[in-house]
């Protein structure tokens, strides 16, 4: 089994699409779009128009990810001069928006089917349940987007339960890689092991002091131990 969330931890973005093999190839396009009108309008107003599109190996849409204009960010001044991280970012902040063309899996291979969905942080329990199960322990956990209608940070136990209807079971968890070697534009990187991840650079609001993060969101990868 792969995630019980009721923790912290830290670091990065991840959509985790279906098993991926050696030959599997995927690209990515970077678009002007309008977030998704499936969303709800409190939590649409934050999302920007950036849309990162991911293509299959034979040019087929498989899904496209919108980040939130500004993350909010809790850190000190020292922080923020040494490059934030995720571990400064509160626990369940909506981080951006994500819309499934065909049903896909996730980081624990439940499948998440078509459809419109949020994107939250959230961290794996440190305790030996999930010792082996992924390489890093930062999430973005998907929820429907009808469901979710107010983008202020919530209980962690409630968005496990919302992210839970993604599935109808376990919540669905996208894992989160460091985001090293992000550049202005976003780039998909084979990681290894069946992982492509998205490399991007994201605004951050700390307090009124404008700064960036680096995130690695990662597309394509499934946990070895599911």
């Amino acid at each position: 089994m792969l995630v019980r969330f009721a923790g912290r931890a830290a670091v990065l973005l991840i959509v985790a699409v279906g098993p991926a093999h050696a030959a599997d190839t995927y690209s990515i396009k970077v678009a002007k779009a309008e977030p998704p009108k499936e969303l709800q309008e409190p939590v649409r107003t934050l999302i920007g128009e950036r849309c990162v599109q991911l293509f299959d190996g034979k040019g087929e849409l498989l899904a496209e990810v919108w980040m939130r204009k500004e993350l909010p960010g809790k850190a000190t001044e020292a922080q923020v001069k040494n490059g934030l991280t995720l571990k400064e970012i509160p626990e369940t902040s909506l981080m951006g928006a994500l819309r499934i063309v065909k049903p896909m899996g996730d980081y624990k291979k439940s499948k998440v089917p078509a459809g419109v969905y949020t994107l939250r942080l959230a961290y794996q329990p440190e305790n030996g349940d999930h010792m082996g199960t992924a390489p890093y322990s930062e999430f973005c956990l998907a929820s429907p987007a009808a469901d979710d209608k107010n983008p202020a940070t919530i209980p962690a136990k409630a968005l496990h339960e919302m992210s839970a209807k993604s599935t109808g079971g376990h919540p669905g968890v996208f894992l989160l890689f460091p985001g090293k070697d992000a550049g202005a534009e976003p780039k998909l990187v084979d990681k290894g092991e069946g992982h492509w991840t998205i490399l991007l650079k994201q605004d951050v609001n700390v307090s009124g002091t404008k700064t960036t993060i680096s995130i690695g969101l990662t597309l394509i990868g499934t946990s070895s131990s599911v």
